[in-house]
């Protein structure tokens, strides 16, 4: 194997670790006990999906997000793909952040901004992206898709339950 195609599987397996760590980051607070009782007491909306899509749906948006990720750093340097890998990794700690508000803090109201900047990221991302690698943009749209969801989702449960903002 070439020198050059070893360091780009590196960078892949790098953008591949950073996402599963802002995964990880966020699972810790959405799969615990105190989660568990105070999201049961929560009123859902109807079109809540069921507990079992969120793992299935989130590790493929993660698999995207590492690929795209790593088309960029994988472009020619140039001032566009050092704003969109800022970009990049402005998204993933802002996702991250997201579960730790909603499931750990019991802050939907907070988690709502957070999730309404992280859209704001994702489109900027994609923009940026677009002058680098069209790739590597078009595969964020299926996150920007789901983010909107959980903004949906997010607003419904403040609205459904309004002590507990």
């Amino acid at each position: 194997m070439s020198n050059g195609k070893s360091r780009s599987l590196l960078a892949l397996a790098g953008f591949g670790l950073a996402t599963a760590g802002a995964a990880w980051y966020g699972s810790r607070y959405s799969r615990n006990e105190s989660r568990d009782t105070w999201r049961r007491h929560l009123d859902k909306p109807s079109f809540m999906p069921p507990d079992n899509v969120f793992p299935i749906v989130e590790t493929s948006l993660y698999a995207m997000i590492a690929w795209s990720g790593w088309r960029i750093w994988s472009a020619a340097p140039s001032r566009e793909r050092k704003h969109a890998l800022r970009l990049w990794i402005s998204q993933l700690g802002a996702n991250a952040k997201w579960s730790k508000l909603f499931f750990g803090q019991h802050r939907p109201g907070l988690a709502l901004a957070d999730v309404i900047a992280l859209e704001g990221m994702i489109f900027s991302y994609i923009m940026a992206a677009r002058k680098v690698d069209r790739a590597a943009a078009h595969a964020f749209i299926p996150y920007a898709a789901w983010v909107a969801f959980t903004a949906v989702l997010n607003s419904e449960i403040i609205r459904l339950n309004p002590r507990q903002t």
